[in-house]
């Protein structure tokens, strides 16, 4: 059902011809232009005149993307289902209205008609022209309007079915979409969280490792004094070690008594 509303909202703007590119875009993801122009049987100008009409009232979406070796945007295309059906949904709307005011008009107002032209005209303007005709001369006779009234009421219930099942396929299309945003902004906090928490975890680790390289360095303080105590003292040879001894042994003798002369 929902592929029939599409490819009517897709002629309302194109023409019935360009209804096989729904068939193309629906239910994938992004198709590439020059694959829809040769499937299509058209020339790639031919396919992007018509998708870039549908893309001026929202029923079709593209991306673009580069080509790495050749250097060129290449644009690829999908269908949007909802936009489709709302603009449908308004199309009918419109025709709905436009209906019922012509049997209102048909069913208060008189019609005049020349059978040998086939031309109608209002009570008014059969009035100004004198009842007669302009093109063969023709009186205009009073046309019953009965049958036209039940065929335009017959179009008219008919169109109203068809909005009644627009709406409904309008509605579970919102509910998907609807879903398809929940999804993504769970995968989309998901993702967010997810980065959070490595961040958080690699902070913990950097602030675990300064506080090991800070327990395992010693104070530079007690390094220095440890150090001067290791130094070895230098080595004093034999006749050094003799002179000290003489020099020590001359300190501490008691000086002898100058003798009288």
């Amino acid at each position: 059902m929902i592929n029939k509303f599409l490819k009517d909202s897709v002629s309302i703007i194109v023409g019935k011809p360009a209804e096989e590119i729904v068939d193309l875009i629906y239910n994938n993801k992004h198709v590439n232009e020059f694959l829809l122009s040769k499937k299509l049987n058209l020339t790639i100008n031919q396919t992007r005149n018509i998708l870039y009409k549908l893309s001026d009232y929202g029923i079709v979406s593209s991306v673009r993307k580069k080509d790495k070796r050749k250097g060129w945007y290449t644009y690829f295309w999908r269908i949007e289902p909802t936009k489709s059906l709302e603009f449908l949904k308004n199309s009918l709307t419109k025709k709905i209205e436009q209906m019922t005011y012509q049997i209102k008009s048909k069913e208060t107002k008189d019609f005049y008609i020349c059978e040998t032209c086939n031309v109608e005209l209002n009570e008014e303007t059969a009035l100004v022209n004198a009842f007669t005709c302009n093109e063969c001369g023709g009186l205009f006779t009073l046309k019953d309007n009965s049958k036209t009234i039940k065929d335009l009421q017959k179009s008219l219930e008919k169109l109203k079915e068809e909005l009644a099942f627009v709406d409904t396929e309008l509605e579970k299309e919102k509910e998907k979409t609807e879903k398809s945003r929940v999804r993504e902004a769970k995968k989309q906090k998901l993702i967010k969280d997810t980065s959070r928490r490595k961040k958080r975890e690699d902070s913990k680790k950097i602030r675990a490792s300064l506080k090991k390289n800070i327990k395992t360095k010693p104070d530079k303080k007690k390094v220095k004094s440890k150090k001067l105590k290791k130094k070895a003292k230098p080595k004093t040879s034999k006749k050094q070690k003799i002179k000290k001894s003489s020099l020590k042994k001359k300190k501490f003798s008691p000086k002898k008594k100058a003798k009288r002369k």
